[in-house]
């Protein structure tokens, strides 16, 4: 091909791309134009999975209430005869009960046993169920399982034929970014479809123990709770239920339960009616970046170890309070908050390597869990010796804190359990590091630096440590005076 040719079709090409009309031939369309066309259709992956999602109405029955009070009237008052009757006569229509109903989503995860999927709190205190499919069925569900802590329930139906079902895709393979589509039953209109992307995972929305939500900004209204949200090989790979919004509709903030924490909830609820998840029995808070300082760790991860279940998991297993446990069963611990997902997602009676930071060593503890209880301790009660002092307190200060023996005058000033022991603070400086940390009069110090103390020279002499190795903070182990105990980090300030 001749030169010339050749540049006149390099011309022809670059004009067509911008949209040119050359010598009556009209070029392709301008690149923008592909792109206006928007994402690919899911027309076709909707259709297809519509019949598997489910309409959820609800009826129960709840007690009237008098809305509007009796005025007061002059006792012996014209009025007062007509408006006791009238009154009486509305409390008596008011009080009758009545049928109250509320309408919601879900899908089906096994056609043949007619399993259904929900959230508990679109079933929660209802008297009827019924699932209203795509084609108009409608099919009365009895309720095989919930739980309150991951908002999940599990329905049963009876079909004449194999209901369509949809499975569960991975949710931990999904990325930020990634198309999802969530359908459902916004405002009671019926099947519904929206379109988006996940925005995040991982939210914690302070709705329980194990939050691990994925947000997503597909519109999810009030009705699309217990609705799926599926990914774009029509995998489910979250359940949606809650919405951040100020009037009620979708503002693009949703949150949905990820299918892999799902799973292992709902094989329990319909083995066994309920859930049992794993237990350590340890008691944590979170590893500030002044703890980490505190303990020479290199950033803030892990979860700190405050207190241990006496006969717990833990206990027997020799983890002490001042661990910070940084891997479990294999899986490095990021976070706090990442710990109770752990353990309550592993097997009951599973032997597991629980890796803690204790005292600067990485120490590696075999424990075996057993199941959560879902019950309250009881708190034991402790006797005062009624006691007088027989000499004067006598008060060291450091970092902000006067601190004394705890002697029984003190125990007994403070209401200090017996059971408690350690060094007792007695009075807190304004504008210190300690108030700021709310460490308050009563306060025992047990540990510093995970080091045991009994006497505020004990305390002094640990705080002289951690100066000489130019620490910024010393971490306390605080006791309240009925013994529940806390990690606080004090900066260290120039006296």
């Amino acid at each position: 091909m001749a030169p010339q040719s050749i540049r006149r079709r390099m011309t022809r090409i670059a004009a067509a791309a911008a949209g040119i009309f050359i010598g009556g031939m009209a070029a392709f369309q301008p690149i923008e134009a592909a792109y206006a066309q928007g994402p690919v259709s899911v027309a076709d992956l909707a259709e297809g999975l519509a019949d598997a999602v489910v309409n959820i109405s609800t009826a129960q029955t709840v007690q009237g209430r008098r809305s509007v009070p009796m005025p007061q009237v002059p006792e012996g008052s014209p009025f007062q005869e007509f408006f006791e009757e009238f009154f009486n006569r509305q409390n008596r229509d008011d009080d009758q009960p009545r049928r109250v109903q509320s309408l919601g989503s879900g899908f089906v995860i096994d056609g043949e046993a007619g399993i259904i999927i929900t959230n508990n709190h679109v079933i929660e205190g209802a008297d009827e169920i019924t699932a209203n499919f795509n084609d108009g069925t409608k099919l009365k569900a009895t309720l095989l399982g919930t739980d309150e802590k991951t908002d999940l329930a599990v329905l049963q139906v009876e079909p004449t034929t194999p209901l369509k079902a949809v499975q569960f895709g991975d949710s931990d393979a999904i990325r930020v970014g990634d198309w999802v589509m969530a359908i459902g039953n916004p405002f009671g209109l019926g099947g519904t479809v929206t379109v988006g992307i996940v925005s995040a995972r991982n939210r914690d929305i302070n709705s329980g123990p194990y939050d691990n939500f994925i947000q997503t900004d597909a519109s999810i209204n009030r009705g699309n709770s217990g609705g799926p949200l599926f990914d774009m090989e029509g995998n489910v790979i979250g359940i949606n239920t809650a919405i951040i919004s100020p009037s009620g509709g979708s503002i693009g903030i949703g949150f949905a339960i990820p299918a892999n924490t799902a799973m292992n909830v709902i094989d329990q609820l319909r083995k066994f009616g309920e859930t049992r998840r794993g237990w350590l029995g340890v008691r944590i808070q979170e590893v500030t970046d002044e703890i980490a300082d505190s303990l020479a760790m290199d950033k803030a991860m892990g979860a700190l170890v405050a207190g241990v279940t006496d006969d717990g998991p833990a206990a027997k297993a020799k983890i002490e309070p001042g661990d910070v446990i940084i891997r479990f069963d294999g899986e490095d611990v990021d976070t706090m908050r990442e710990l109770p997902r752990m353990v309550a997602e592993t097997e009951i009676g599973k032997e597991v390597e629980v890796t803690v930071l204790r005292k600067g060593e990485e120490v590696t503890i075999s424990v075996i869990l057993e199941q959560l209880v879902e019950s309250e301790v009881a708190e034991a009660s402790a006797t005062e010796e009624e006691q007088p002092a027989e000499k004067p307190v006598e008060r060291s200060e450091v970092l902000g804190m006067s601190l004394a023996v705890l002697d029984d005058a003190l125990r007994k000033q403070f209401s200090i359990d017996e059971d408690v022991s350690g060094v007792v603070v007695t009075e807190v400086k304004p504008g210190s590091s300690a108030e700021e940390k709310r460490v308050m009069a009563g306060d025992v110090i047990k540990e510093v630096a995970q080091e045991t103390v009994e006497t505020p020279e004990d305390v002094m002499a640990e705080i002289d440590k951690l100066k000489k190795d130019n620490r910024r903070s010393a971490l306390l182990l605080l006791a309240n005076p009925t013994g529940d105990v806390r990690f606080v980090p004090v900066r260290i300030e120039e006296e």
